[in-house]
């Protein structure tokens, strides 16, 4: 499987692969041999674990983007990756050419989940965030665009999709997103999606 990834990046226009690894062991020296931009990251590996190596990532490298690929649809597998800080999760029946979508999209500050994953992770955050105090909740003021966003953000639509559903253009929904990120004080999608349902602000 691991060889099949790596042939998909090398053959696609725009995207190499820079490292491929069986496990963690020796984690440090991986990331700075390969330098990744984005880390195809698997969870059940001997060792240090997906979610493990996760959380360090985000800790050591905040600015390597992270996509979750696994079997596991269990909630507590999807919540625990979400809040490593994982950008993105699909499964690993995604097809070749959604995986290369989803891989450019973390790389441009998108949030790519499988549908199944996205409305697990809408459940689970609705189901388990807690009420804010509405004085927090008037710290984060939002153009009626950027709340619009953000909604299909949370829905789990990537930045392309919602460019069409709001009939704008790319670059200007990469605009709106990022005045979201300094708004809500997140560097990620899922940190901007967390923050929103826990706030109550779409």
């Amino acid at each position: 499987m691991r060889n099949g990834f790596e042939a998909i990046c090398n053959g696609t226009a725009g995207l190499t692969c820079c490292g491929v690894f069986e496990d963690c062991s020796d984690f440090d020296y991986k990331i700075r041999k390969s330098n990744p931009h984005v880390v195809l990251m698997d969870i059940e590996m001997p060792g240090l674990d997906g979610i493990g190596a996760t959380r360090r990532l985000v800790k050591d490298w905040p600015d390597i983007k992270i996509l979750i690929q696994t079997v596991f649809e269990d909630d507590d597998k999807i919540f625990a990756a979400i809040c490593a800080g994982a950008s993105g999760y699909i499964l690993k029946s995604t097809s070749p050419s959604r995986l290369v979508e989803a891989i450019n999209e973390v790389y441009n500050g998108g949030s790519p989940m499988s549908p199944y994953i996205a409305s697990r992770v809408l459940k689970l955050f609705q189901q388990f965030a807690p009420e804010i105090p509405r004085d927090d909740e008037e710290k984060f003021v939002l153009s009626p665009r950027e709340k619009e966003i953000l909604s299909l953000m949370v829905e789990g639509y990537n930045l392309h999709a919602i460019a069409e559903k709001s009939f704008i253009s790319y670059e200007t929904v990469r605009t709106h997103v990022k005045r979201i990120y300094k708004k809500l004080h997140v560097a990620s999608a899922s940190e901007a999606v967390v923050k929103a349902i826990r706030q109550r602000l779409v």
